[in-house]
């Protein structure tokens, strides 16, 4: 069992925001170098909109409305360019960006979102290799209840699981993880990805990505068993 809090397993946001903050620990623990670049930038127009608010209001409270109302109206005007930055910045430059960080010459981005009233979490993961500089998107998915237990608390063996077998560069720092779950094939969970399926007793959670890979090691594992 994971040491996180206990959260509600009904709170999509809860639920997103425990993922986000598990997955940039995982990966900085695999020692991917973080680039903050973006999130500087989001806190430097915030804290530029905090300013400008505060020293508005303390030349209003000490030389008053008269000699003050000009620059209030260039602040007024200020705060509103620079919120409306800040509304752009977060949804048309990071688009839900979670991390940003380089490892052995490749840079890789990843971005999350729910869908309402789907307890899925979607991963989009973009690698860019500096050989080529060509990025290559890969969209992820998988319910909450992959390392999520019933009773709201996170399992971390299962998420990284998930994680390292659906993207090849985070399962080439972290082999372990990605390499147990190639060759287990999904079909064995451990006692973790037990606990977050509950007493369903119909085997592991899917590990739901885009691309199927597992779809068809697992046809040929069946025709042998046949």
């Amino acid at each position: 069992m994971s040491g996180e809090a206990k959260i509600s397993p009904h709170s999509l946001p809860d639920l997103k925001n425990t993922t986000d903050d598990a997955l940039g620990n995982y990966l900085r623990g695999l020692n991917f170098q973080q680039d903050n670049s973006k999130l500087d930038t989001r806190l430097a127009i915030g804290y530029t909109s905090v300013l400008i608010a505060a020293a508005t209001f303390v030349a209003d409270y000490k030389l008053g409305w008269e000699a003050t109302k000009g620059w209030t109206a260039v602040a007024v005007v200020c705060y509103g360019i620079l919120n409306a930055a800040f509304t752009y910045w977060m949804w048309g430059v990071e688009k839900g960006l979670v991390f940003e960080g380089k490892k052995d010459g490749k840079h890789i981005s990843l971005a999350s979102k729910t869908k309402k009233h789907e307890p899925t979490y979607f991963l989009a993961v973009t690698v860019t290799d500096s050989a080529t500089n060509t990025p290559v998107l890969k969209e992820l998915q998988a319910p909450f209840t992959t390392w999520f237990t019933a009773d709201g608390y996170f399992v971390a063996k299962p998420f990284q699981q998930w994680l390292a077998t659906s993207s090849e560069t985070v399962g080439d720092a972290d082999p372990k993880n990605a390499s147990r779950v190639e060759r287990d094939q999904l079909a064995a969970p451990s006692p973790e990805v037990e606990a977050v399926a509950g007493t369903a007793g119909d085997g592991p959670p899917a590990f739901a990505e885009t691309s199927g890979a597992s779809s068809g090691k697992g046809s040929k594992r069946s025709k042998r068993k046949g």
